[in-house]
């Protein structure tokens, strides 16, 4: 286990700067155009409209109507949209990591030396599953909440500063138990991640050279392949299927919140439409998120990332050269 703990710790010194730098700087540039559109607005008198997934002109409106609740919620909103906007960055961070994870180190040849050391290639690719499933996306769960709470100290003051109380409002809101539930989608994410994680591990692990090729272009391929069978009139696969269960969780199963819209493709719109549906707290309840559980798709995919994963711990063990 303490070996295991320094694999993980070495993952994120070598990457620090996907795993940390990135949700670092995405949250203090919100934050920070948070703050400068408030003193535009101040500056030149001109009305409110600063957006954070929600405006705060609109606020303002619910808090001077006496809609508290209603404030609390879109500072709700607010929250989830301080946690989102690095999930897309996180997307990339990880799809590339993954990519690199057991090629890069046979292209250096630095794998001589990981395996002169007393470390089973069964721990390290683990340990590189891991990081991608729990590491980085805690890292960016609690940098962005960092950067909320001190939104809600610029908000706070702003209103204060106007004459409005701002212990209400901030009361109404629920950042503790967002915290926590957003917490515990982690482990729905990691579940749902896991074809997209071995899959790129697999290929990692596998080729010579070109890992982005062989990992995107293989399905795109039979994707298309497969459409022109349709279009040919012979017997196919639902493309709607293909997108959704085979591309999309193959390819953008490590989006955060992927499985809302059970496709990356479909996510956006539907996390949108189940946020913006009632309170957030409710959309977010542990019986939801773990009700994904229940469903064929979560369980094939886990059965499917495990036996992927277990072809790269396979691969590792047998492949330590590139042609570059």
């Amino acid at each position: 286990m303490n070996t295991f703990s320094w694999l993980l710790k070495r993952e994120y010194w070598e990457h620090r700067g996907g795993f940390f730098w990135t949700p670092f700087w995405i949250s203090a540039t919100i934050l920070l155009f948070t703050v400068l559109g408030i003193i535009w607005a101040e500056v030149y008198a001109s009305r409110i409209n600063v957006q954070v997934g929600v405006s705060l002109e609109s606020i303002t409106q619910m808090v001077s109507s006496g809609q508290i609740e209603q404030a609390g919620r879109a500072l709700d909103m607010a929250y989830v949209s301080f946690a989102m906007v690095p999930c897309i960055a996180l997307f990339f961070v990880l799809f590339f990591y993954l990519l690199g994870a057991l090629y890069d180190d046979r292209r250096d040849r630095s794998v001589l030396f990981w395996k002169s050391l007393p470390v089973g290639d069964t721990a390290t690719v683990l340990s590189k599953a891991v990081s991608a499933m729990f590491v980085a996306p805690l890292i960016a769960l609690l940098v962005s909440t960092i950067a909320f709470a001190l939104f809600l100290v610029v908000i706070g003051t702003w209103a204060a500063l106007h004459g409005i109380n701002p212990l209400p409002l901030l009361a109404a809101s629920h950042p503790f138990s967002l915290f926590g539930r957003m917490l515990l989608t982690v482990p729905a994410d990691a579940a749902w991640a896991l074809p997209t994680i071995g899959w790129l591990l697999f290929w990692s692990a596998f080729v010579r050279s070109k890992p982005f090729l062989w990992a995107v272009i293989l399905p795109v391929l039979i994707f298309v392949a497969n459409t022109w069978v349709g279009a040919l009139g012979l017997p196919n696969i639902d493309r709607s299927v293909l997108l959704n269960d085979v591309l999309a969780r193959l390819l953008f199963g490590i989006v955060p919140g992927s499985w809302i819209g059970e496709g990356a493709f479909s996510w956006f719109g539907r996390s949108a439409a189940m946020l913006q549906s009632g309170s957030v707290l409710e959309n977010l309840a542990p019986a939801t998120v773990y009700a994904r559980f229940a469903s064929a798709p979560m369980w094939i995919g886990i059965l499917a990332g495990a036996a992927m994963i277990g072809a790269a711990i396979w691969m590792r063990g047998r492949r330590i050269e590139t042609t570059s």
